[in-house]
């Protein structure tokens, strides 16, 4: 599935890029920018803008109103929406930033590109062939899992 996010839920753009999704991002795109894009390369358009939304079924175009207020709540709409799993595989993930998709690691190769105790304490990395970020299930790792755990949960009440 291909997505594309207007530039008031990019925190949601890069959840959905975690989860495996392909989604463009940028508060950069006009209204009909956005909607030229969706068209020309058949993405479903997200926004909090009711009114991009109304152009966009007018249009023909595949689009979502989202209406949640906190990052779980509209993973869980669109999750339950589309079907997607709420899970992260990190083999499927695509780069929070750039939206590439991730590459696994040997952590040889970032020998002097981590502090030290990263390098110690972690054994699994990614790294984006194009931003060139490096991810590690690190400390964080225990509130991406909550957010996710919510959103589970709450899609179950959708």
């Amino acid at each position: 599935m291909k997505f594309l996010a207007d530039g008031m839920i990019g925190k949601l753009a890069r959840w959905l890029r975690m989860l495996g999704q392909d989604v463009i991002c940028s508060v950069k795109f006009s209204d009909s920018e956005l909607l030229e894009l969706a068209k020309k390369e058949e993405r479903i358009l997200l926004t909090k803008d009711f009114a991009l939304y109304k152009r966009a079924i007018t249009r023909g175009l595949d689009a979502y109103y989202v209406e949640g207020k906190s990052e779980s709540e509209r993973l869980a709409e669109v999750a339950k929406r589309y079907s997607l799993p709420l899970t992260i595989d990190m083999d499927k993930s695509h780069c929070p930033i750039c939206n590439t998709k991730l590459t696994a690691t040997p952590k040889e190769q970032l020998q002097g590109k981590l502090e030290k105790n990263t390098f110690t304490y972690y054994d699994k990395f990614w790294k984006c062939p194009n931003c060139r970020q490096i991810y590690w299930k690190g400390a964080h790792w225990k509130q991406i899992n909550n957010t996710l755990t919510q959103a589970r949960q709450l899609r179950l009440c959708l």
